[in-house]
């Protein structure tokens, strides 16, 4: 069922998309992604969000917009109802849903890792829930041999023998490579999409998929909107964004979208590790990669080898870059914060707290029923770590003692690593170190059928 748009999400659909129906075209007047991000700051500022736009009392918001944007511009983008409407009605009778940053079920991971860069609207078809279980960006060039066709459909398919989504572009080449072999081996696919996502989904081939919850395809663009290069370009950071760690398959030298896109990883993003194929003929990009500091693909050949993978480029939690992470769930994780980088300077008077919890996603009685359950034991477990028959406890006992707590209610029923740091909202490094903790403390165990870490029996009663 496609989920009803939020006044919030409507709000943000009228002043950034274009709304393309039919034969429409996009509005120049549309708030750039800048632009909106400003405009959310100031929302954020005056305690305000995107629907109080819509509200009886609209026309005294524009006025205080009005530094920020020009409110007849404002007005104009705000008067687009009909057309919305008659967007909404196409998009539920092709089964494409629509998020914004206000909802609740917006991806984690991207608000997490992006942060305000996050898409404002995420367009999109099948599972939603599978934009939260990482899983392994497979990224390469449109035009390539059959042997690298057959050594990529060779990568999705052990990706889905381990259980682990496969992300990728659904450009042609190796993007739908990775996909088609992860599909045909039962494994989960997240597609991001630049262009033509209504077409998309209307494919005989992907429409089961979809259905079947083996399939989400995803867009930051409008459903109708055609190739586009820049749009191309930006939605790669996506697609390392959604994953846990990353496989360039080819790559030109200093040109074309996937060189550009794992290159911001490596000297800017690093949101996850980025790797580069180690056999079979090289190239000049992948060389330039690898200078840059990717690392050599492994090459494994089973699931336990597949698995450790995703554990090798991050030996201590400080590698990740989800340095900080929210105890309660109604906050967000802190930035990315390199190894070595001093914290940036906060102007006087500025909210450290990301707009989006404050703007864009105010809670309500609704969505803090879809918290979850963990939050009352971390508050309980911090709250009984300080009381003061334990005040010699150092900080990190004090946390440990909060996330064994929730590890162990997460962990009624087998989760593997990646899916402890999902939600968590920790790298799959930092999630490791504290599941082998609890392994040697005889908490939990690690079990191979079903593939995970769960709580002994014994301890669910201790």
């Amino acid at each position: 069922m496609t989920p009803v748009l939020s006044p919030n999400t409507q709000a943000i659909l009228l002043l950034t998309a274009p709304l393309i129906a039919g034969r429409g075209t996009a509005s120049s007047d549309l708030l750039s992604p800048g632009e909106y991000k400003r405009l959310a700051r100031h929302l954020r500022d005056i305690q305000r969000q995107p629907a109080d736009l819509l509200s009886p009392y609209a026309a005294e918001i524009l006025l205080e917009c009005h530094p920020v944007i020009d409110e007849s511009r404002l007005q104009k983008l705000l008067g687009r109802g009909f057309l919305l409407s008659q967007v909404i009605e196409r998009w539920q009778a092709r089964a494409i849903w629509v998020v914004s940053r206000a909802d609740a079920e917006y991806p984690r991971r991207l608000k997490a890792r992006m942060r305000e860069d996050a898409p404002a609207v995420l367009y999109g078809c099948g599972d939603m829930a599978l934009l939260e279980t990482g899983g392994l960006a497979v990224v390469g060039s449109r035009h390539v041999d059959d042997a690298l066709i057959d050594y990529t459909m060779a990568v999705g398919r052990l990706a889905a023998r381990a259980g682990s989504t496969l992300v990728s572009g659904g450009a042609k080449g190796i993007d739908q490579a990775a996909m088609r072999g992860a599909l045909e081996g039962g494994g989960k696919v997240c597609g991001v999409l630049a262009d033509s996502l209504e077409k998309t989904t209307m494919n005989r081939e992907h429409r089961n998929l979809l259905l079947d919850g083996q399939l989400v395809l995803i867009s930051p663009y409008d459903p109708s909107a055609g190739f586009n290069v820049g749009h191309a370009m930006q939605r790669n950071k996506l697609i390392y964004a959604l994953a846990d760690t990353s496989l360039v398959v080819s790559s030109d030298l200093n040109k074309g979208g996937t060189w550009a896109g794992a290159v911001e990883q490596l000297d800017k993003l690093k949101f996850v590790p980025v790797f580069i194929r180690s056999t079979g003929e090289s190239s000049s990009g992948l060389d330039g990669l690898r200078k840059k500091g990717a690392l050599p693909w492994p090459n494994p050949q089973d699931v336990d080898s597949f698995e450790d993978v995703f554990n090798l480029a991050m030996p201590t939690p400080m590698a990740s870059p989800q340095v900080g992470f929210a105890l309660f769930s109604n906050e967000e994780p802190t930035a990315a914060i390199p190894r070595d980088a001093a914290p940036a300077p906060q102007a006087e008077g500025e909210s450290s707290a990301p707009v989006d919890v404050v703007c864009d996603a105010q809670p309500t009685a609704e969505t803090s029923e879809k918290l979850p359950s963990v939050t009352t034991e971390f508050v309980a477990s911090i709250d009984e770590a300080n009381e003061p028959a334990q005040s010699e406890s150092t900080p990190a006992e004090v946390i440990f003692a909060a996330v064994r707590a929730a590890i162990q209610q997460l962990l009624s029923s087998p989760m593997k690593e990646a899916g402890v740091a999902a939600a968590l909202d920790v790298s799959n490094a930092q999630a490791k170190v504290w599941l082998q903790r609890l392994v040697e403390e005889g908490v939990i165990e690690k079990r191979k059928k079903p593939a995970g870490y769960v709580v002994k029996q014994s301890s669910l009663f201790e």
